[in-house]
């Protein structure tokens, strides 16, 4: 009895509640009089204009602190009456919040008559800064927000062409009118009376179980047709079959009596069995004179049609190809390494181009096992410029592939040797590009680009990135990407802050060069550096 009347006094509570909120005035006093009398305890809920007015005046309020750049009272209230399931779990007001923070930190770079205070903008950056190393984070892994995580190092945003977007004087009435329609959703929804919220709610539901019967009707009403249509073919095959069936009857039945079948009505027989698009070419091209024929042709268009399967490729003397490898002449060397290389990457990916990569790591290939001196793997400090290119273009070929990969990383020779390889290289580009390429793809694996950072590859990457405007698109590419990636780690960021003016001064000029590949590779090292306090300060002095 008592679950009972509690669920009472809740049930009524929603009535009188939903009635003050579409004001029928006269309704509820009467209805809470009747209540009274009958000594039915009704739940306490908020007055309807109370809680619109009160509604109302948080929304001015934080719209008041947006218009005059008050960052603390704008985001008191923020915390306050936005509810923090809104805040935590909406993508929307996750996004919002990150462009709010943004307003604040320039809004003295936007608003300032001459210069701006510093120890405002000061404490304005530092308010953002703060934000981005806690709530933040969340987002740093989306790319339309990478570029803001450097916003407070950059000296002037003003004129740095990532940010020209935010002083545009479209930015901060746009950002306005997203704000006010997401207040007027928040405080709506919450001002709605529950009642009518669960009534939303059934509804709702029932709306989309009637859409899922529909559609499953619409489902239902394509597959009915499509089987229509083939018992119509079906049907008028049959017809057809029926019809050549007695014609041939009759043919049989006249040959009893001495006359003869053409070859051209048994060629109009025969097409009239065949498919559509088979009836062309069989009236022009297949000749029914000839015994059987006929029935041959029939019984193949009814065979069923075979995949055709991708061969394998014939194996080959891996003793041999070594041993030319390694004592061959220069263009031996570079044809046999051209060819091991077309072998992999023009093989069809799946069984064929497995099997391939796997005879090649079978058979070690490339010497990674041997401990003799004289190794395939020494060709790449061979003094021909094409072989060193080609065993280049090679070992790329098998870093692009996870198994492959594993067979190189089991041998730090093959990383020193590439290492070396990449700060003595001068003459050849291509080969440079290569053993880039195969860096970066070794940086995927944890224990490679743990040695990387203890042989100062960091070192080589900055100095190298100095200028960028001397390097082809792919070794810049390649070069930041695998910049980023040792960066990610503890050890790598420590090996930044030894250097961290010079890495800073390479990053933020990276940030406006018109390769735009490079951004959200820029964008996430300097993230990632400026964790640490160290290089956090350099940034600041800077």
């Amino acid at each position: 009895m008592g679950d009972i009347l509690a669920h009472e006094s809740e049930l009524l509570g929603l009535v009188r509640e939903y009635l003050d909120f579409a004001e029928f005035e006269d309704t509820l006093k009467t209805f809470s009089k009747e209540c009274k009398i009958k000594g039915k305890p009704l739940c306490k809920t908020v007055g309807g204009s109370f809680r619109d007015s009160k509604s109302l005046t948080i929304q001015k309020d934080l719209v008041a602190a947006f218009d005059d750049g008050d960052q603390k009272v704008f985001f008191s209230l923020w915390e306050e009456h936005i509810p923090s399931s809104v805040r935590d779990g909406d993508s929307f007001a996750q996004k919002l919040e990150f462009y709010l923070h943004i307003h604040f930190a320039i809004y003295l770079l936007k608003h300032s008559v001459g210069r701006p205070d510093k120890e405002e903008l000061d404490e304005k950056i530092s308010y953002f800064k703060a934000y981005l190393e806690t709530k933040g984070v969340a987002l740093s892994q989306t790319t339309e927000f990478l570029p803001f995580y450097a916003l407070p190092f950059v000296p002037n945003p003003m004129v740095h062409p990532s940010f020209k977007e935010l002083f545009q004087d479209s930015w901060t009435p746009e950002l306005k009118l997203k704000l006010e329609k997401f207040l007027a959703l928040v405080f709506k929804a919450s001002n709605t009376p529950k009642l009518l919220t669960i009534y939303k709610e059934n509804g709702q539901s029932n709306k989309e179980m009637l859409q899922q019967l529909h559609q499953q009707l619409v489902e239902a009403e394509r597959r009915s047709m499509t089987y229509l249509k083939r018992y119509n073919k079906i049907q008028a095959d049959y017809h057809n079959l029926i019809g050549v069936t007695a014609e041939l009857v009759d043919s049989l039945e006249a040959t009893v009596s001495g006359k003869m079948i053409t070859p051209e009505y048994l060629q109009s027989v025969c097409v009239r069995l065949f498919s559509n698009q088979m009836r062309q070419s069989l009236a022009h091209s297949v000749d029914f004179t000839r015994p059987g024929t006929a029935s041959t042709m029939l019984r193949a268009s009814l065979a069923p049609v075979k995949l055709k399967d991708v061969p394998l490729l014939p194996s080959l003397d891996y003793e041999k190809l070594k041993k030319d490898l390694i004592l061959g002449s220069d263009r031996l060397k570079a044809f046999l390494l051209q060819a091991l290389r077309w072998r992999l990457t023009t093989s069809h990916p799946g069984e064929q181009r497995e099997t391939v990569l796997q005879a090649y790591i079978s058979n070690d290939l490339l010497d990674c096992h041997s401990h003799n001196q004289r190794s395939v793997l020494q060709l790449l400090h061979s003094k021909s410029d094409v072989v060193r290119q080609y065993m280049a273009r090679l070992i790329n070929a098998f870093a692009s592939l996870a198994e492959g990969r594993l067979y190189l990383a089991q041998n730090t020779k093959v990383l020193r040797m590439l290492e070396g390889r990449l700060k003595e290289e001068d003459k050849d580009i291509i080969t440079r590009e290569n053993v880039l390429g195969a860096l970066q793809k070794f940086s995927l694996r944890r224990p490679l680009q743990t040695a990387m950072i203890q042989d100062g590859l960091i070192f080589w990457l900055v100095d190298a990135l100095k200028d960028p405007d001397c390097l082809s698109d792919y070794t810049l590419e390649y070069s930041v990407a695998l910049l980023m990636n040792l960066c990610l780690r503890s050890a790598g960021k420590n090996m930044c802050a030894k250097v961290a003016g010079l890495v800073l001064k390479v990053l933020s000029d990276l940030l406006g060069h018109e390769n735009h590949e490079i951004q959200p590779y820029v964008n996430g090292a300097l993230y990632s550096i400026l964790s640490v306090p160290s290089i956090r300060e350099e940034a600041r002095a800077m």
